[in-house]
């Protein structure tokens, strides 16, 4: 057997076994979504209260997303802003969309920043009234406990942390988000 051929064996079968690795340490149980959801009365102003660590979120104070549908129809209009290291630090904006995912009532999303790059935004659990919801993505690296107010009652946030635990998201990385200067006086 030639020596290049060998390397390449060699090669293919590390990879092929770190990939059943991966896929095997990141096995979850389907992850569901709420039945659907009303983009119209989904749309406007959600405040973060908590998220797993985001590379792009790094250093966020006071984030918040902005939800409107697209004139045109097809899709969601995503506005995110926070506040880089701290309460009064620059504004910093990001603007995307949402393609809601077919056959999913609108509990789906695909949501692009930078095309081609799509990720997923699945709505995990939604109040009745549309004042918070957990949102998440089905290999448990992104979630996002959201509300319409810059502060959410203890008690529902330990819910929302619990659900998402059972769900398989490692909740023990959840960062609160500081809304302070939402707070202030």
């Amino acid at each position: 057997m030639k020596k290049e051929t060998k390397l390449l064996l060699t090669a293919g079968a590390v990879l092929a076994g770190a990939a059943i690795l991966s896929t095997r340490s990141r096995n979850h149980a389907p992850l569901k979504t709420v039945p659907r959801v009303d983009l119209n009365r989904y749309m406007g102003r959600w405040y973060e209260i908590a998220r797993l660590p985001q590379r792009y979120e790094k250093a966020c104070h006071c984030v918040y997303a902005e939800y409107s549908l697209h004139p045109g129809g097809g899709y969601v209009e995503v506005q995110n802003a926070c506040r880089k290291g701290g309460p009064n630090g620059r504004l910093k904006m990001a603007e995307g969309k949402g393609f809601p995912v077919e056959g999913s009532n609108n509990s789906k999303l695909r949501v692009e920043f930078f095309w081609p790059f799509r990720g997923d935004y699945w709505v995990l659990e939604l109040d009745p009234d549309y004042a918070y919801a957990l949102v998440g993505a089905p290999d448990r690296e992104s979630l996002w406990i959201l509300s319409r107010t810059p502060t959410l009652d203890q008690d529902v946030l330990e819910r929302l942390v619990q659900l998402a635990e059972l769900k398989g998201f490692p909740v023990e990385h959840l960062l609160l988000t500081d809304q302070s200067c939402f707070t202030q006086g």
